[in-house]
């Protein structure tokens, strides 16, 4: 908004920050929510930095378009590019609007030039409810988002971005603490689950919380494999939360950890024909294929079983495909290539893979995903010993749960099986098992 005192187009003064003292700012408090007014000084004829960051990365969003300031347009359109709601424009009743913004839902206040703001209670309670409003329903208010289809804001995050989201955003961190130690409270994973759904009922408001915190709780569910309480509460966000890419895959891969196998690929599914193909999603559609072959096994179906190793092997591919920098597709396409027996595609594809981890391993924090995909691929070789210094690597960074040791034993149990059935078992898939399953026990007790 305009500071101080300024003129309209025909000549009549507006005190701007009586509009903010005496309407803006109690309408706010009214709303539950924290006033801010940007900084009016500018550095070298650029508006300052921090401006830009709450301009851009605050929650919600009031603009007066009063006098059509051109700081203040400029800052609108800045604003409606980068965020597709939440942004409320208000304006004093009787100035004049540029055409562009006819289409713009706009709120008058009421304002005369002689006596000022003159319907103060009415118009705080009108502010009041567009915001509180604007907490419920995050219904698109910017125009570029509403009239120009394929546009990608901030929604997406790669596989590698999933786990470690929770310590590159910049939130509550009390809220943070509180939770890191819900996830290592002693009794075991009853206890863990029970401290995280104490936060979540006494310390935290979902549809006012910051993105990060909800973040943080779906993730902590995902640690103790507690994923019927992780399905309720991604179930249980805001829209704008609940419908961002790393959310939707998140649900995905937890209802088929609850067996719900076909709602899985119906919301994976449905993030590829939105989205377009991504790494992470498909990897999970591809676990999802793999889990119900896995089950065809066990249960002796041949035919459903061959039919989901393609389907399994065919989303693996294609996620690698889409970027061949995450890895987790590539080894798990590798994996299920070496259960065809197709000696001549695992020989192409293997060192590509090999050669992505390791480039990820040189440029950024190693995870436990990093070391478990080479050791995948050293029993793939029928390398023991590479595959064991990749194992005591894995064991040198974090572990956020038991189920992380499932995945990499269920892979090597599918080989050691079709293995053992082309008469090809050397024992190094074996050893591994036995080896995994140990540090599992012990990362329990």
């Amino acid at each position: 908004m305009p500071f101080n005192k300024k003129k309209d187009a025909d000549g009549n003064e507006i005190n701007f920050d009586e509009v903010y003292k005496r309407l803006i700012h109690p309408a706010i408090i009214k709303a539950e929510m924290i006033p801010i007014r940007a900084d009016k000084e500018t550095v070298g004829g650029i508006i300052h930095k921090p401006m830009y960051e709450r301009l851009i990365l605050c929650d919600y969003a009031l603009a007066d378009l009063t006098t059509a300031n051109a700081n203040v347009f400029y800052e609108l359109g800045i604003r409606h590019a980068v965020k597709p709601y939440t942004t409320i424009p208000v304006f004093a009743a009787g100035s004049k609007l540029p055409f562009d913004l006819n289409a713009v839902r706009c709120l008058p206040y009421g304002y005369n030039h002689k006596k000022h703001l003159t319907a103060v209670k009415k118009d705080i309670a009108a502010i009041t409810q567009q915001l509180k409003l604007a907490k419920r329903v995050k219904t698109t208010d910017s125009p570029v988002h509403q009239l120009v289809d394929g546009i990608l804001f901030q929604n997406s995050v790669a596989h590698q971005k999933t786990d470690i989201f929770r310590d590159m955003v910049d939130y509550n961190n009390n809220l943070k603490n509180l939770l890191a130690k819900a996830r290592k409270v002693k009794g075991g994973k009853d206890a863990r689950i029970r401290a995280i759904e104490k936060i979540l009922k006494t310390k935290i408001k979902v549809e006012d919380e910051e993105t990060g915190v909800l973040i943080d709780i779906m993730l902590s569910y995902r640690s103790q494999s507690a994923f019927d309480k992780m399905i309720a509460f991604i179930r249980s966000l805001p829209a704008h939360v609940q419908q961002t890419v790393m959310v939707q895959e998140q649900l995905g891969f937890a209802l088929n950890r609850v067996g719900k196998t076909d709602e899985a690929i119906s919301v994976l599914q449905e993030v590829i024909n939105k989205n377009g193909p991504s790494s992470e999603t498909y990897g999970i559609l591809g676990r999802v294929y793999k889990d119900v072959f896995d089950k065809a096994i066990k249960d002796g179906n041949e035919v459903l079983q061959e039919s989901f190793l393609d389907k399994a092997t065919e989303a693996y591919l294609k996620g690698f495909e889409a970027d061949w920098r995450d890895a987790y597709p590539g080894v798990n396409a590798v994996t299920l290539l070496e259960l065809k027996g197709d000696v001549k595609k695992v020989s192409k594809l293997a060192p590509v893979v090999e050669f992505s981890v390791n480039r990820k391993i040189s440029s950024k924090i190693p995870d436990y995903w990093d070391y478990a995909t080479l050791l995948e691929l050293a029993v793939i070789e029928n390398d023991v010993e590479k595959a064991k210094a990749n194992l005591k690597k894995a064991l040198s960074v974090p572990i956020e749960g038991d189920w992380m040791f499932d995945t990499t034993i269920k892979n090597l149990e599918l080989i050691d099986t079709y293995r053992k059935k082309r008469g090809e078992d050397k024992g190094t898939e074996d050893t591994m098992i036995s080896l995994l399953k140990e540090q599992k026990q012990a990362f329990n007790k």
